[in-house]
């Protein structure tokens, strides 16, 4: 592998020779060959030192294989390592193993709330780890993953070693290694090369081009590599905003009904009535089942002359019934997003889509749920994109991790944007 000169900066601190350094950060910006650094350092310490373990961490073991891994095999094959004959790789147990007895684990490193202590590493014993996409992960996680350094180093006379990467983000990290790097104050212990798409002559121009064209404060943070960045713009509504869209205006326009679908017994089914861009309506419904749903979804519609194209209900989960027995639009999350090289999801570009309504005041919601509305749209918050640029949002487990509820009003209120990105022309009606 031909190494970049900030990877090359890099490996004087992971060096064996170097007894000072223990952790290291790397990156700072997208495409700065972040995961091929971690992959390829793994793959030298496992070839060079035999019967070690090592360890390659990432906030959901789920994307650990759908993106470090694949760049593992890439790295692995660029090193002229083929697969089942110098190395083997689990998918049942995570860890792939090296023909001289050495092996990488492969770990899910989320704070789990039935795990807050990180128990399932208790007993990890490895000789160094890297974590990739480290932001994502919590300080007591990298902590508990120090503490199992310690696997075969007297044999090896090596120090203990942990490579982590990462774009630029707030919170441990910023304290931690970049303020002290910034203002020359890092221990000798840690250590922090920064990596921008500038330093990887192997990007395409397309890809730097995308990177040009995100926010400005995405671009800055992705592109420029900038740890100073506003931490506020995480904030997708504006609080005078969103309160000058609860006011008595009437706005002309079709009737729409959009609908949240809740599981029976958990959070609530919340269906709104929409003239135009005005929410002039808004069942609640609890423990309903999925017929109850439909028959006050029908009833409405049927009583407001609601075209069976104008409405539109969650589609994930049970949801899929209130959609089959209505033969009305679904609404799937996750599912492809009109504008796929800007946005994560659908459900991403609707929010998106909504925050810049609110601001531009196009919006009418009604006076009578403002605190719920406004408290459930302030959880929903940017999530900061990573290597692709695109734009995506707090999903609504996180949300309800970290706030105990379900914006489902919030999401119901999303979902009428899906008629402005798709534009309704349908002709057919209840009754």
């Amino acid at each position: 592998m031909i190494w970049l000169p900030k990877q090359r900066e890099a490996l004087t601190h992971l060096d064996w020779r170097n007894k000072e350094c223990q952790l290291l950060l790397y990156g700072g910006a997208a495409g700065g060959g972040k995961s091929a650094l971690g992959c390829a350092w793994q793959i030298h310490r496992r070839l060079k030192y035999a019967g070690t373990r090592g360890m390659i961490g990432r906030s959901q073991l789920d994307t650990l294989r759908k993106t470090t891994l694949r760049t593992f095999f890439e790295i692995a094959a660029m090193e002229g390592l083929i697969a089942d004959k110098h190395y083997t790789y689990n998918g049942q147990t995570n860890i792939i193993s090296f023909f001289n007895g050495s092996e990488i684990l492969l770990k899910d490193l989320f704070a789990y709330p039935k795990d807050p202590n990180f128990d399932s590493l208790g007993s990890l014993e490895i000789t160094d780890f890297f974590i990739d996409e480290v932001s994502q992960v919590t300080k007591k996680a990298v902590d508990i993953v120090r503490s199992r350094v310690r696997f075969k180093l007297k044999e090896y006379s090596l120090t203990p070693k942990g490579l982590m990467t990462c774009n630029p983000s707030k919170g441990w990290l910023y304290n931690e290694f970049y303020a002290p790097f910034k203002n020359e104050q890092l221990p000798t212990r840690f250590a922090f090369v920064a990596a921008l798409p500038g330093d990887n002559p192997h990007l395409p121009d397309s890809y730097i081009d995308t990177l040009r064209s995100l926010p400005e404060f995405d671009r800055k943070r992705l592109l420029d590599g900038d740890w100073d960045y506003d931490e506020s713009i995480d904030i997708l509504f504006q609080s005078e905003d969103l309160y000058r869209c609860f006011r008595d205006e009437d706005l002309a326009g079709e009737l729409f009904i959009t609908a949240d679908i809740a599981r029976l017994g958990k959070d609530r089914t919340v269906i709104g009535l929409w003239k135009g861009l005005r929410l002039i309506g808004i069942t609640e419904l609890r423990r309903a089942r999925v017929n109850e749903v439909v028959q006050s979804i029908r009833e409405l519609a049927s009583n407001r002359g609601v075209k069976l194209s104008n409405i539109i209900a969650d589609e994930d989960g049970v949801g899929g019934g209130v959609v089959d027995s209505l033969k009305c639009r679904g609404f799937l999350n996750g599912s492809r997003a009109p504008h796929p090289e800007r946005f994560r999801h659908l459900k991403a570009e609707c929010y998106f889509k909504l925050a810049e309504f609110v601001e531009y005041g196009r919006l009418v919601l009604p006076s009578s749920h403002q605190e719920v509305i406004c408290k459930e749209l302030d959880m929903i918050r940017r999530v900061r994109p990573e290597a692709d640029g695109k734009l995506s949002v707090t999903s609504k487990e996180e949300i309800a991790r970290l706030h105990g509820i379900s914006p489902d009003y919030a999401d119901m209120i999303a979902m009428r944007m899906y008629f402005e990105l798709f534009p309704n022309y349908g002709k057919y009606q209840f009754g």
